[in-house]
């Protein structure tokens, strides 16, 4: 879990902000693979049309036996593929909520400090109020 540095006002806010656009990269990051990743699986699935179309023109049966084979080849490898994409995307999705959950707390725990924040500083001015109303006092009764 990320530190950050207090500061006059709660926490450093450039930390947090440095911390924020960092998680910002890693998500767009992986987001970014993510979406390569579809496109290589619809450029394996368009291969795999084509396989099937040139085994549908062959007519000769040593032919279609060759491409019955390059057919199941690439199936198995469009599913080793498809298999590993998702894998790769669950993994990518949980690491995003993961993250997602920590800056969550981590903004809830600013919230938290904030609002205490805010009570102190309102009762140090209540407090200066009434020394201000004291010293009015002090003067009329002179």
């Amino acid at each position: 879990m990320e530190k950050f540095n207090s500061s006059l006002r709660g926490y450093n806010i450039k930390e947090v902000n440095a911390f924020v656009d960092n998680t910002l990269k890693e998500y767009e990051a992986l987001y970014a693979k993510l979406k390569s990743q579809d496109v290589e699986l619809s450029n394996l699935k368009g291969e795999l049309e084509h396989y099937k179309m040139l085994a549908n023109r062959q007519s000769e049966p040593q032919v279609v036996s060759e491409s019955s084979e390059i057919k199941e080849l690439a199936r198995r490898e469009a599913r080793m593929i498809i298999d590993d994409a998702k894998r790769n995307a669950s993994k990518i999705v949980n690491d995003a909520l993961i993250e997602a959950e920590r800056t969550e707390l981590h903004a809830e725990q600013l919230r938290r400090n904030m609002i205490v924040f805010k009570r102190r500083i309102k009762a140090a001015l209540q407090t200066q109020m009434q020394t201000i109303e004291d010293l009015d006092e002090i003067k009329l009764e002179d």
